[in-house]
């Protein structure tokens, strides 16, 4: 009787346990099976639409991952509404730091058990695209609903694409601003204009300067700046042939004494007023920067007592140049290959979904601080009322992107100013020394520019 009472015993364990395994496996791949089509919900998009009353993976518990290295990735938020709509779907969020991910990521993708999707960032994009699948969505419904399309077609596919873009702009203290006596309306549009407003904004104390007008030290600095002065005058980052750096020039040197004048001829900043003019700007001690999108956030998270506002790049005069500046972009996700074509089919509805989707775009402007590449949303009053974001809407169609190019370019150029400014290297010499490194540094690179994409091209001198 006991042994018999021992395997009944037994038994119920046994199926315990199965029925536990069987839960755990059905919770860590979606959960539960979905068998209601019709989700009461609206299709939505313009171009690209999206009708969620279907099911997903015929309604099967499916998991899929993707992977990230941003913990405000809008595709996170957007996963859990998907999750809502589609309780068969789990959308496992991965994330990994900026440092690791780049080295993680390509080793996971050449298995096939690596994420179904991932985050990508254009700066990475030779290392993926072996690895990327293209978006079930033509490259012409594509163009339809986003700008910036075109340069990211591969022979008549779409692997990803802007979601959003950026480029520099003049961060500027307000209190400063107002001690200075200076107004909304002393806010320069050119680059004289801007010398003299940054001389307003200059402070010195027993001959030592302790408020610079405009600070460019560090990185994001000169070797951002230069590129899109340059642009402004109509000069390109790269020779005809597309693959060799246009760096020597008369128009680099003429944008390299005007930055270096502004320290040693007018006394608005200074070589030796500390190393990070972001840390400079944030601790009140720098009136002006130049700086990207990312400034928002470092300001809020580093400097939340900082009032600051935004104002446009001064151009050479009041005309329109041929370019603002460069632009970057945010990308959209990218789509695993290797991975089962189950879950490559989930991923390309949840992508499709993002992509109809105004509000994932929203997310992703307001997050980044960059303006949405969506049509859709290019007169948007939310996005509009945004300061940022306000000021990039008229110039985004003359903004200029010349292709993820290799990092030798804002690295190099750094060391430039480095040399002219603390080792008294002529400038002339710094500059073809420069040249003569990046060329060294891209010899072997497969890069090719997308200057020749830009709509007003043929405008370069």
């Amino acid at each position: 009787m006991k042994k018999l009472l021992g395997v009944i015993v037994t038994l119920f364990l046994l199926v315990g346990l199965s029925a536990c395994s069987s839960d755990s496996k059905s919770s860590s791949t979606g959960g539960v099976k979905d068998e209601k089509t019709d989700k009461g919900l609206e299709e939505f998009g313009e171009t690209i639409k999206y009708n969620p009353n279907k099911l997903v993976n015929n309604g099967d518990p499916i998991q899929i991952e993707y992977w990230t290295w941003n913990d405000t990735d809008p595709v996170i938020k957007m996963a859990k509404e998907y999750e809502k709509i589609y309780p068969n779907v789990k959308i496992k969020i991965v994330k990994h730091p900026w440092d690791d991910i780049w080295t993680k990521l390509p080793l996971a993708l050449k298995g096939k058990n690596g994420p179904a999707m991932f985050g990508i960032h254009n700066s990475q994009h030779d290392i993926l695209i072996p690895y990327l699948a293209p978006y079930d969505i033509s490259a012409s419904d594509l163009e339809a609903d986003f700008t910036s399309v075109e340069p990211h077609i591969i022979d008549g596919k779409v692997y990803y694409t802007d979601l959003v873009i950026n480029t520099g702009n003049i961060y500027y203290n307000k209190k400063l601003w107002a001690e200075a006596g200076l107004t909304e309306a002393d806010i320069p549009k050119t680059w004289d204009q801007f010398r003299e407003v940054a001389k307003k904004l200059t402070k010195f104390k027993d001959g030592k300067l302790v408020q610079a007008g405009f600070n460019y030290n560090g990185g994001g600095g000169y070797d951002a700046i230069w590129q899109g002065m340059n642009y402004q005058q109509g000069e390109l980052m790269f020779k005809d042939n597309g693959k060799t750096v246009n760096y020597d020039n008369e128009v680099t040197k003429k944008t390299t004494k005007f930055l270096v004048d502004l320290y040693e001829v007018d006394k608005v900043g200074s070589k030796d007023f500390g190393d990070d003019s972001t840390m400079s700007f944030g601790n009140g001690q720098t009136a002006m920067v130049y700086k990207w999108g990312w400034m928002k956030g470092e300001l809020a998270t580093k400097y939340p007592d900082i009032e600051y506002g935004v104002f446009p790049t001064p151009t050479p005069t009041e005309e329109i140049p041929f370019a603002y500046d460069r632009y970057n972009g945010e990308s959209t996700p990218g789509i695993n290959k290797n991975q089962s074509k189950e879950q490559q089919a989930v991923a390309q509805d949840f992508l499709k979904y993002l992509l109809a989707n105004d509000q994932y775009s929203k997310e992703a402007a307001f997050t980044y601080a960059s303006f949405p590449t969506k049509k859709s949303l290019a007169n948007d009053e939310e996005i509009l009322s945004d300061p940022l974001l306000k000021i990039l809407a008229p110039r985004i169609e003359r903004l200029i992107w010349p292709g993820p190019f290799p990092a030798t370019i804002e690295t190099t150029s750094k060391q430039v100013i480095e040399n002219i400014l603390y080792n008294g290297q002529d400038m002339n010499t710094a500059i073809k020394d420069g040249q003569e490194k990046m060329e060294s540094d891209m010899k072997d690179a497969l890069f090719t520019s997308l200057e020749n994409k830009y709509q007003f091209f043929n405008e370069a001198n």
